[in-house]
C-alpha cells in the first residue's frame, strides 16, 4: 500500500527538479525551485534528445561505447554514395596500404580499390556518421591498452559530406572507434 503513495510522489519529486533545472530564467525573472513550471515549452526549453546518427555514451557525447542502460539508437542510413582515399600503416616502419573505396547507392563502383569494398560501402550506406566521429576530449577517461602500432587516415567524402578522419588503436577511445570504422579501414588491427 505504502509503495502506491510513494512511487508517484518520487515521479512528481523527480519531474519538478528536471523543471527547475530545464533552463535560465528570463532577465528580471526569480529562479525559484518552487515556482510551477509554465504550460508552454519553447524549443530551446527542450532537452536535447540524441539524434539518430548520435550514439548514446557512458561518458559524454564523444565517447562511442553504447551505455547499456539506455535504449539503443540506430543510426540513419544515408544515400551510400562515396569517394574516399585510405592510407593505412601497420607499424611504423611498414609500407603503407593505399586504398580507394567508390560507393554508388551502397555497392562498390568498378574503380574501388579496396580489401573489402561490399562491406566498407554496406557500412557507409548504413551509417554515413561512422567517419565523422568528434574529437575526443582531452579530460575524457579511456582505457589505457595499447590495440596495436597500426595507424589509418580517410579523406574524401561521403554523401556529399567532406571527411577527414585519423584513427590510431593507442587506448580504449581510439580502438572503438577504429573498430567501428574497421570495414571502411580496410583492417581489422590488433597488436603485432
Amino acid at each position: 500500500m505504502r509503495s502506491r503513495f510513494v512511487r508517484p510522489l518520487i515521479a512528481a519529486l523527480a519531474l519538478a527538479g528536471l523543471a527547475g533545472c530545464s533552463g535560465t530564467p528570463a532577465p528580471g525573472g526569480s529562479s525559484s525551485a518552487t515556482s510551477a513550471p509554465s504550460s508552454s515549452v519553447s524549443p530551446s526549453d527542450t532537452p536535447s534528445k540524441p539524434t539518430p546518427t548520435q550514439v548514446p555514451t557512458t561518458l559524454g557525447p564523444e565517447d562511442t561505447t553504447p551505455d547499456p542502460s539506455l535504449p539503443a539508437v540506430k543510426p540513419t542510413p544515408g544515400q551510400g554514395n562515396a569517394e574516399l582515399s585510405i592510407t593505412v600503416l601497420e607499424s611504423a616502419d611498414a609500407a603503407p596500404q593505399h586504398y580507394t573505396l567508390v560507393c554508388i547507392d551502397g555497392a562498390p563502383a568498378a574503380e574501388s580499390k579496396h580489401p573489402t569494398a561490399d562491406a566498407a560501402c554496406t557500412a557507409l550506406k548504413n551509417n554515413p556518421s561512422l567517419l565523422s566521429h568528434a574529437p575526443i576530449k582531452s579530460d575524457q577517461e579511456c582505457t589505457q591498452q595499447f590495440g596495436g602500432p597500426q595507424t589509418a587516415k580517410v579523406t574524401g567524402a561521403v554523401d556529399g559530406m567532406e571527411i577527414s578522419a585519423s584513427f590510431s588503436r593507442t587506448d580504449g577511445c581510439q580502438i572503438a572507434l577504429w573498430d567501428a570504422a574497421s570495414a571502411i579501414i580496410g583492417s581489422s588491427g590488433g597488436a603485432a
